[in-house]
Formats: C-alpha cells, sequence, structure tokens
C-alpha cells in the first residue's frame, strides 16, 4: 500500500475535560498518513483516481475546531472515519498532539496514535 501523509495540521479547538479548555480553547496538531494504492491515478495522471490531499486537510481542521469532545481520543476516532469516506483511502493513521494538554509538569506533547481501516 502507498501512503500520503500530511504532517503538522494545526488547528484550534476547545475539546477536553476540563472548563477552561473548552471556554479559552488551544492549538491541536494532526499528523495523518492515508494509505491507498496510487498506481491507477499515477498511470492516468488523474486526481480522480488518488486522494486530494487538500480536501483532507480542509476536513480535519473542520473537524477540530467543531463540535468539542472530552477525549482526543474521540477527535482522532472522528478524524480517521472522514479520511475512510475518501473512496480511494483504505487505512489511516491518525496522530493528534495536545502540546497544550493540562499538566503540572514539564513535557513536550501528549499525542494519540490510532489505525484504522476499511477491513
Amino acid at each position: 500500500m502507498d501512503r500520503v501523509a500530511l504532517r503538522g495540521l494545526r488547528a484550534r479547538g476547545h475539546h477536553g475535560v476540563f472548563p477552561q479548555e473548552r471556554e479559552e480553547g488551544q492549538t491541536f496538531v494532526v499528523d495523518l498518513v492515508l494509505g491507498l494504492d496510487t498506481r491507477p491515478a499515477s498511470a492516468g495522471d488523474d486526481l480522480a483516481k488518488t486522494v486530494h490531499y487538500g480536501v483532507v486537510a480542509e476536513e480535519v481542521v473542520d473537524i477540530v475546531q467543531g463540535e468539542p469532545v472530552d477525549l482526543i481520543e474521540t477527535l482522532a476516532e472522528r478524524i480517521a472515519q472522514q479520511c475512510l469516506k475518501h473512496g480511494a483511502v483504505q487505512e489511516v493513521e491518525v496522530v493528534v498532539h495536545k502540546p497544550g494538554a493540562p499538566i503540572t509538569v514539564p513535557f513536550d506533547d501528549v499525542t494519540i496514535t490510532i489505525t484504522r481501516s476499511r477491513v
């Protein structure tokens, strides 16, 4: 399976279990790896036979900016399910970063990584 990757998609969302997270929001970062067969697209140089990663990026940002959820696990699942709606995409790996998580000790990042497929 071939891979198309989008890294570092940024959007402000209001996800989290604490009232301050819901009220103030924070920046979330999303990385995607889309698994698909790119041979049909490359054989005919045809965008319609692959995934339009610009559209996927816009959809991901809309989800992050959209309806708040408590858990980044839920956010990652919503993103994965949206990616799988694209016909060419057979598998997706989603990493959601929450670098502004409300943790009381020094840290670099908090992430959830999920992989979903049509199978």
